[in-house]
């Protein structure tokens, strides 16, 4: 019988990055016998969160920053690549003016925290930081997103983003009885829903059968979550739920201090060679950061885990373009939150607007909608076009209240006839602003609408992010239509320099799901799919021909 060996599944070594001090009020200490407790106050927690809601909102941590920059000095990255890198760059400049956030799904609140055993607060702690995640947003220019079921088919937006998702663990390592730690992230629509489990076996754990299997998940996540991506793959767990977890955890870079070593005991650790095969296999993908390329991913994270002989969980999760999360300490010092970089226009290319404007093609969206497709129809996929002119803007709802319309006889508004439709839903607008960040939303959710739409005469040119299934390409091929692919990611710089006037048009009791109408000005957009039964996401959607059968070794 073998003796009795504790070890930490997740073994971590001291995550301690360069933080800003946020207060020294409202933290003291009490020493009963020989032990010190630390009173944090509830306005503490409060002022902590509110903090790091505005900050991870509007600014990135300095190593993602130099991974776009990397893109952009890369002489291997395609056009398209750098394209998106600077896009995505002159985003984050504008955010970091701290009125418009970076990205218009401004995301569910998540905290994750560590308090030490000799901590004392007034309590309950999650009221406190909920407290402090509503005032941010109430004050910020954020969006409210979170629904609350009213029965099982019926929802009504909270009107506050709450509730926010908040676990609270007990630390009781030594030396850690004083200290509070928080991470805080902002998790949106787009990336949450590209996180993946897959219930596999010892089947899958050999070298080629492994490569195969991620070669044809990984191309699953598409681009719809706005890529370039940190990616995070999780091999094993003591249950389903654990490596979903640890995969979250892992895309945020929270777990980097792992071993990169296992053991007999059980612990996790970093596959770092994994790492780099699997971020070698992204770059032959051909998605790249969103319209052909190499950078489908920035790094990734390969995290393997104990597991039950007869469970081989597999997780897998993203975090996008809007790589939002920074790290709170509290101690008897004071409330800290980490430093992320408030500067991000020097890391901005020496380059213009003509160095990437050869091969764009204007389109004026002021013309009949048949002169708009004539126009679109001499184009191949890939074609970056400007758009100027009139959107109309509709998601989810009110793509749902037009079917409606016309399944009770009633003719498809007009609008949607005359206009290209942009599928998206703004964040507040900053006063003396015609728009709040305002970037696209997933596509794929519109894609049961397509063919009847078109078939009712509108819908024609469709704008949003992200891959489409075989039936829109088949409804365009059918109907004469088209989807354009916009950046995903620059909300911000999308607000402030192409979107010129905003107008609610209908529905508007529905707030961010209403139909708007938008005028638009050098608006960046690419041809994906077209009239002709092509799509640019077609090819990089098949896996590449490894030639090793499943399940056979190396």
């Amino acid at each position: 019988m073998s003796s009795f060996n504790y070890t930490e599944i997740l073994p971590l070594a001291q995550n301690d990055p360069e933080y800003r001090l946020i207060t020294t009020e409202g933290i003291t200490t009490t020493t009963v016998g020989d032990r010190t407790f630390l009173n944090i106050e509830n306005s503490v927690l409060e002022k902590v969160a509110y903090e790091a809601i505005h900050d991870i909102s509007h600014y990135l941590r300095t190593g993602h920053l130099e991974q776009l920059k990397k893109i952009i000095d890369d002489p291997t990255a395609s056009p398209n690549d750098r394209f998106v890198a600077i896009d995505l760059m002159k985003n984050a400049n504008i955010a970091a003016g701290g009125v418009l956030p970076m990205c218009q799904d401004t995301g569910t609140a998540i905290v994750s925290a560590k308090r030490g055993s000799q901590i004392l607060t007034e309590g309950p702690d999650e009221v406190a930081i909920s407290r402090g995640i509503y005032d941010a947003y109430q004050k910020l220019n954020l969006r409210y997103s979170q629904l609350s079921p009213m029965n099982m088919w019926d929802e009504k937006n909270t009107g506050d983003n709450l509730p926010a998702q908040i676990e609270i663990y007990s630390d009781t390592k030594p030396g850690h009885e004083n200290a509070y730690e928080m991470l805080f992230i902002a998790k949106g629509g787009g990336s949450a829903n590209k996180s993946y489990l897959y219930q596999e076996t010892k089947a899958v754990l050999n070298h080629e059968s492994f490569l195969r299997f991620m070669d044809e998940k990984l191309r699953l996540i598409g681009t719809s979550a706005c890529p370039p991506y940190h990616l995070a793959i999780v091999v094993g767990g003591t249950s389903a739920e654990y490596a979903l977890k640890v995969s979250k955890l892992a895309s945020t870079k929270y777990l980097d201090s792992l071993p990169i070593s296992g053991g007999p005991d059980g612990n996790g650790y970093r596959d770092l060679e994994m790492e780099a095969e699997i971020l070698k296999l992204t770059q032959n993908f051909g998605i790249g950061a969103q319209f052909g390329g190499k950078y489908f991913c920035h790094d990734v994270r390969v995290i393997r885990l104990p597991r039950h002989g007869a469970s081989c969980p597999i997780a897998i999760a993203v975090s996008c373009s809007a790589d939002r999360q920074a790290l709170v300490k509290i101690d008897a010092t004071g409330a800290y939150i980490e430093k992320l970089e408030t500067d991000p226009a020097r890391f901005l290319p020496e380059i213009t607007d003509e160095h990437l404007d050869d091969n764009v093609i204007n389109i004026d969206l002021t013309r009949p909608m048949s002169e708009i497709r004539e126009t679109l129809s001499k184009l191949p996929v890939k074609s970056r076009v400007s758009l100027t002119g009139p959107l109309i803007v509709a998601r989810d709802l009110a793509h749902a209240k037009i079917l409606e319309m016309i399944e009770s006889g009633e003719e498809m508004p007009q609008y949607f006839k005359d206009h290209a439709v942009y599928y998206a839903g703004p964040a507040k607008t900053p006063e003396g602003y015609a728009s709040g960040s305002f970037g696209p939303t997933t596509a794929g959710r519109m894609d049961a609408y397509v063919d009847r739409f078109q078939k009712a005469g509108g819908s024609f040119v469709m704008l949003a992010k992200g891959n489409r299934s075989e039936s829109v390409t088949k409804a365009c091929n059918e109907n004469g239509g088209f989807y354009l692919g916009s950046i995903g990611g620059p909300a911000a710089r999308l607000a402030k320099d192409n979107i010129k006037k905003v107008e609610v048009l209908d529905f508007p009791e529905m707030g961010m799901e209403a139909v708007w109408k938008i005028e638009v000005e050098n608006f960046p957009a690419f041809v994906v799919v077209d009239d002709k039964g092509n799509d640019f996401f077609a090819e990089t959607l098949r896996p590449i021909a490894l030639n090793i059968p499943i399940g056979q070794p190396k």
